[in-house]
């Protein structure tokens, strides 16, 4: 079971999440908080696997709420749950130290699929997001190294993580490095999307070597 905690200065807000997770067999809303700082006590208190962090609170806002929770519970993957997806804001974030950004438009089952995503060790990163991290007209397949690019296609053969450190003679860590700068490179979020990419952006020769 995935412990969860919600962080959000609207009520409402946090109590239509709750109603969403709550609908999911394996997702457990285990706290509540209105701001940062809340979040910071709950936390201590409930242990959570993934906190759903809203950005613009009073008191202390996502970026110092994460940055603070990371601090105190390293373990813990904060997912960015907010309405803004500009690049100064998302940047922001991830280098506070959140694992994924969501958009609050986005669909239940994306949602849902995310705090999962997160909850594997997996960056979820909403498209819309993740294209806003890379240059401007920039081709995603040049972006990614030589070395993605290969993490990439054994990702896309259905080879697991372990597997493709023991192909490349890599740790099985720096494959997961890998992968989250792939998929945020490309704007996935799981393992199959990232396969999908491969085979529609890849050339055949390389797909086939």
């Amino acid at each position: 079971m995935t412990r969860v905690l919600l962080v959000d200065d609207h009520q409402l807000v946090r109590a239509g999440l709750a109603a969403l997770l709550a609908a999911a067999d394996d997702l457990e809303v285990v706290g509540e908080a209105a701001n940062g700082e809340e979040a910071l006590d709950v936390a201590a208190r409930t242990s959570p696997d993934v906190v759903l962090m809203d950005l613009s609170m009073p008191v202390m806002d996502g970026v110092a709420g994460t940055r603070a929770l990371l601090a105190a519970q390293p373990a813990v993957k904060v997912v960015v749950l907010t309405s803004f997806s500009d690049r100064q804001r998302v940047t922001e974030a991830l280098a506070a130290g959140a694992i994924g950004y969501l958009l609050k438009d986005s669909a239940p089952k994306d949602l849902v699929a995310g705090v999962r995503s997160a909850a594997a060790g997996h960056v979820p990163l909403d498209p819309r997001v993740a294209g806003s991290l890379l240059p401007s007209h920039s081709d995603p397949v040049r972006v990614l190294s030589e070395r993605e690019r290969q993490v990439l296609l054994l990702v896309a053969r259905g080879l697991a993580n372990k597997q493709i450190a023991r192909s490349l003679g890599i740790s099985e860590h720096t494959v997961k490095v890998h992968v989250s700068n792939v998929f945020r490179a490309v704007g996935v979020s799981d393992r199959t999307s990232a396969a999908l990419w491969a085979r529609d952006n890849l050339p055949d020769d390389e797909r086939q070597a």
